[in-house]
């Protein structure tokens, strides 16, 4: 069988096709394939296992890097590896949002070039290449495509969080103290999501999304001192 489109671009060759076109399916082509053939299920088990594989792979990178950093520091940088913007950023790099089977709604409303499911097509990637070729291949498939962004953040060190930037800025400026609000939740155990909004006197001024809610109220936070820092020309 020849290689596809998708695996020339990342270098890969697929044994079980099927992982592949799991990977590539977003729930909401599922939902409107009724009778028609395709994969029995959509990425999201395969993401599951991929964010594990994922983190363990950038775990034991930082580790084997960084013998002089504290567990905190570690914990840092290997948070802002694995985020949501940054992961998409990457799989924008592949093209995987062309690559993506997507439902009418979702194709309507932008859903190829969304950071979430950029994100998550992303990890089921790596969880199929895991199951497809095991821990070491899928190792070099994250290494590969992601050196990148590793390489960057060797150089800038450990970042700060992004809620305490947020703080000292206001409090720097004077302003008033900003709140975190909860703006929805929902999934299934293992894809839980959560939207929060970061208020600061009665107006929003960053919203945030991810599978924790603190993942996303740093996500938020950094919208949010993205503008700010841009109106006080920082």
């Amino acid at each position: 069988m020849n290689p596809s489109a998708l695996e020339l671009k990342i270098r890969l060759r697929f044994k079980n096709r099927r992982l592949l076109e799991q990977a590539l399916a977003h729930p909401s082509y599922l939902n409107e394939l009724q009778d028609d053939p395709g994969p029995e299920e959509s990425y999201e088990r395969l993401e599951f296992l991929g964010d594990s594989v994922l983190g363990l792979v950038i775990t034991l990178e930082l580790y084997k890097r960084h013998s002089d950093l504290t567990e905190g520091d570690l914990t840092k940088l290997r948070a802002s590896l694995v985020r949501s913007r940054t992961l998409a950023g990457v799989a924008r790099r592949l093209e995987l949002g062309q690559h993506l089977n997507l439902g009418k709604g979702e194709e309507s409303t932008g859903g190829r070039d969304r950071d979430s499911n950029l994100a998550d097509a992303f990890e089921a990637l790596t969880g199929a290449n895991f199951l497809d070729k095991g821990f070491d291949a899928a190792t070099q498939f994250v290494l590969g495509t992601m050196r990148e962004e590793i390489e960057s953040i060797m150089d800038d060190g450990v970042p700060e969080d992004p809620k305490s930037r947020l703080q000292e800025l206001i409090q720097r400026t004077g302003g008033p103290t900003p709140s975190y609000r909860l703006v929805k939740s929902g999934g299934p155990d293992h894809h839980k999501s959560f939207s929060v909004e970061v208020v600061m006197d009665g107006r929003v001024i960053g919203t945030g999304h991810g599978k924790r809610k603190l993942d996303a109220e740093k996500q938020a936070a950094s919208e949010a001192l993205g503008h700010l820092e841009s109106s006080a020309g920082v």
